[in-house]
């Protein structure tokens, strides 16, 4: 953990070693916890929040489908966001909101919930599955755990309990020798990695399980989705069998945290193209191309974390004026 000075918390700045909570809190034994992956990037124009607006609706929307109130509207939050980057002096970074029932009762579902609390961390996070993964690709394993079952907690929702499930998932897999884990749903069908989605090409087309498939819709899975339709490749959401990770020609995870990670084998099985293929490289080109001044921000997704810094109608992809 790289720890910085300040954490938002309720609307003030806090020192890091002050962010506390108490040992009884309701989260800490349930789970009802909601939060979201933000990356900051250092742009040619300044620091600039990926898709924030939209990773702090999806914040609402979990906390929402758990009948948690929000204790702050959007605008509050996303400016919030920005506020805790520029408070502790950061050029890019990974940010990680979040809203959870706080101490006052430990019945699972009491009629009157305590504090509602939300916290805001930004700091400095590198590659999620290694400095190299993001060339060379990872070997991955299909978990013995499976995703959950639909109706059993909806899995559309970004809630702490979930991730018991990603827990498993990966530590089984590092355990094994294995960069990450994949879990199937619990009809024996493809559904995602422990903490990314997954895309595999096969003859050109851009294949990815839908909603239906036990999933988190991630944010990063959207854009990609996106820039692949911008560049004419097909993009095909189905239900999608276990071995099509044995027959793909590439496959490849994303996420904020793995943002665009080629994988090289599955199960000891390399993918035809053995790690990054020609239509993986076009994708992380084109991706992190919006960082790096490369792709054109056709759809809007780069907001300053700078007041000052004016980008609107300027999405043509080269450094501002000085």
């Amino acid at each position: 953990m790289n720890e910085v000075e300040h954490i938002w918390h309720n609307g003030q700045l806090i020192k890091w070693a002050d962010a506390k909570v108490h040992v009884l809190t309701h989260a800490l034994h349930y789970g009802t916890s909601m939060f979201e992956g933000i990356r900051v990037y250092d742009t040619p124009d300044g620091p600039m929040g990926f898709r924030v607006r939209d990773h702090i609706r999806r914040l609402a929307d979990s906390a929402r489908i758990y009948d948690v109130p929000m204790p702050f509207d959007e605008d509050t939050i996303v400016e919030a966001c920005n506020e805790i980057v520029r408070a502790n002096n950061l050029k890019s970074a990974y940010l990680r909101p979040v809203v959870f029932i706080g101490y006052g009762s430990v019945g699972v579902a009491p009629l009157n919930l305590p504090p509602i609390e939300l916290y805001i961390a930004a700091f400095p996070w590198g590659a999620y599955l290694g400095d190299e993964a993001r060339n060379a690709g990872v070997d991955v394993c299909v978990s013995s755990w499976n995703r959950l079952a639909p109706n059993t907690a909806p899995t559309g929702a970004k809630a702490g309990g979930n991730y018991l499930s990603s827990f498993l998932i990966s530590r089984e897999a590092k355990k094994r020798g294995y960069a990450e884990g994949i879990g199937l749903d619990t009809e024996g069908r493809l559904s995602e990695g422990a903490g990314e989605n997954i895309f595999a090409v096969k003859n050109g087309r851009l294949l990815t399980p839908p909603a239906a498939s036990s999933i988190l819709q991630g944010i990063t899975r959207d854009s990609v989705i996106e820039i692949a339709k911008s560049e004419g490749i097909e993009v095909v959401e189905q239900v999608l069998p276990r071995e099509i990770l044995y027959l793909a020609d590439e496959l490849f995870f994303t996420g904020t945290a793995a943002e665009v990670t080629p994988i090289r084998s599955v199960d000891d099985k390399p993918t035809r193209a053995n790690g990054p293929g020609e239509i993986t490289r076009l994708i992380q080109d084109r991706f992190f191309g919006l960082f790096e001044g490369r792709t054109p921000d056709k759809w809007g997704w780069l907001d300053p974390v700078y007041p000052d810094v004016d980008v609107k109608g300027k999405h043509d992809g080269k450094r501002a004026a000085e």
